[in-house]
């Protein structure tokens, strides 16, 4: 599955599946902070996004900064809910020094203290083993390779 609330994000991405052949990926419109429940007869006919996993592998590029930002979540619970998720996550750490981040933070008081890359690590480490970490060139974004572990750490 690859899902964005972007709609023509995900319109962009069905065509390239469909142009390739690519059988494999399901592209849907989905918010992450309000994710569909089960619905139809009993909640069964179309499953909640939870129930279709855990997916072999997440890529969650350029969302934990609006996730914790935008809606104000902590890392630890962006952690627990892709720990349940994904078996695999490849995701990205945006910096507080990212222009990106810095657009967010325009309109608000910045009281994300715990908004730093220890921290991310940290939580996701919970959940997690890091298999492979690299910076992003260009940018002081890092990019985290992960593989849940089966007991979340103490």
């Amino acid at each position: 599955m690859a899902f964005d609330l972007d709609h023509g994000a995900v319109e962009k991405n069905y065509r390239a599946c469909v142009a390739s052949a690519n059988t494999h990926e399901l592209p849907l419109v989905l918010d992450l902070t309000n994710p569909s429940s089960g619905f139809g007869w009993a909640g069964d006919e179309r499953l909640s996004l939870d129930a279709r996993g855990p997916a072999d592998l997440v890529l969650a590029l350029a969302i934990v900064h609006h996730l914790a930002i935008s809606n104000n979540l902590p890392f630890e619970k962006i952690a627990e809910y892709l720990g349940r998720v994904a078996r695999r996550l490849a995701i990205e750490f945006v910096p507080k020094s990212d222009s990106q981040v810095q657009r967010l933070l325009a309109s608000r008081v910045d009281v994300f203290d715990d908004y730093t890359r220890p921290a991310f690590e940290s939580a996701f480490g919970r959940y997690f083993d890091i298999e492979f970490v690299e910076g992003i060139r260009g940018t002081e974004r890092v990019l985290y390779l992960l593989r849940r572990r089966s007991v979340p750490a103490a």
